[in-house]
């Protein structure tokens, strides 16, 4: 395992707080930089995320070109308030509408690297209670710095919502250090040393992204670090402490279906590459159970499991971008 890679490629935030700097590192590298949201019923929260990152980050500093929002059907007044505080706000089912549609926030990544123009993509969750512009130009900063760097994942502090104005200082992260860590320890040693590899904030360059298939689900941040690390190595990945994301409480059974979700992801990726034989099927359904009058009544949801393929092999992606696919 390379001990040198956590102490080299781990940053905080502050080290890239001079965002004029990062502005004159943009223009001169000629880049532009997209910012997507996925929403999926997140009213609450998306009005202050949009004002925010607009005024810090495109106003005060033109260092994000572009501010998109990706929804997944909210039956909230997400997407009215998003429209109102200037966003450009795209429902993932009109995007690449002749492919088959899926419900998912991989699907909202995936089809937002069609809609977005940027030479780097930052992804942000819509759920963050205490959003500040540091969680954009902290996962920027490493990308513009470093010519090596092409991934930043964010870490932080997790604690948990349980009430109005009421946070619980620790307990995040759970799945990470019940599912994931446990994973990396027994196959990817040296991948333990991203602190929290399910965090949904991270950045890239588009070249990284078109070229990895995105699950629809749970999975994609799991399999966006095995897919990175499989075709580019851990040097060109990095991760930033952006100290602290609050954000709401999931309750045990939802962590049990994101897990479920997760760990069919690895063992299919493991798969794939040769490193274990399955010899029996995988199911599709999480089995858990519910307390009904005094009777435990099995309750199923089925995750399938589904990818979208790199969308460098779309056609219309290859149309509106001409990449080179050499």
């Amino acid at each position: 395992m390379d001990k040198n890679w956590l102490k080299e490629n781990t940053f905080h935030y502050s080290e890239f707080g001079d965002l004029s700097l990062l502005v004159e590192k943009k223009q001169k590298k000629k880049l532009k930089i997209s910012l997507c949201l996925p929403t999926l019923n997140e009213e609450k929260t998306i009005a202050k995320e949009i004002i925010i990152m607009k005024s810090e980050l495109m106003t005060r500093f033109p260092l994000v070109d572009e501010l998109v929002v990706i929804d997944s059907g909210s039956t909230d007044n997400t997407v009215e308030i998003a429209k109102s505080f200037g966003a450009d706000v795209h429902d993932a089912d009109e995007i690449l509408p002749d492919l088959e549609k899926f419900k998912g926030k991989g699907e909202n990544l995936w089809k937002a690297l069609y809609i977005t123009t940027g030479d780097i993509i930052v992804y942000i969750d819509a759920d963050i209670k205490n959003i500040h512009h540091r969680f954009a130009f902290g996962l920027i900063g490493p990308l513009l710095r470093y010519e090596k760097i092409k991934y930043v994942k964010a870490f932080y502090d997790r604690p948990i919502s349980i009430g109005k104005n009421r946070i619980r200082p620790t307990g995040g992260g759970r799945v990470t250090e019940l599912v994931i860590r446990p994973l990396f320890s027994l196959f990817f040693p040296e991948l333990t040393q991203f602190l929290q590899p399910l965090s949904g904030e991270y950045a890239g360059y588009r070249e990284i992204f078109e070229r990895i298939p995105f699950p629809i689900g749970y999975g994609i941040e799991t399999s966006m670090i095995l897919d990175i690390y499989e075709k580019w190595g851990l040097e060109v990945m990095a991760q930033v402490d952006l100290d602290r994301r609050i954000h709401r409480n999931q309750d045990t059974k939802a962590l049990g279906r994101m897990a479920f979700a997760i760990l069919k992801t690895f063992m299919n990726r493991q798969k794939r590459l040769g490193l274990i034989e399955i010899k029996s099927q995988l199911f599709d359904e999480i089995i858990q159970y519910n307390l009904v009058e005094n009777q435990y009544q099995p309750d199923i949801l089925k995750i399938a499991g589904l990818e979208r393929p790199p969308i460098i092999e779309i056609p219309e992606y290859c149309e509106k971008f001409n990449p080179n696919v050499s």
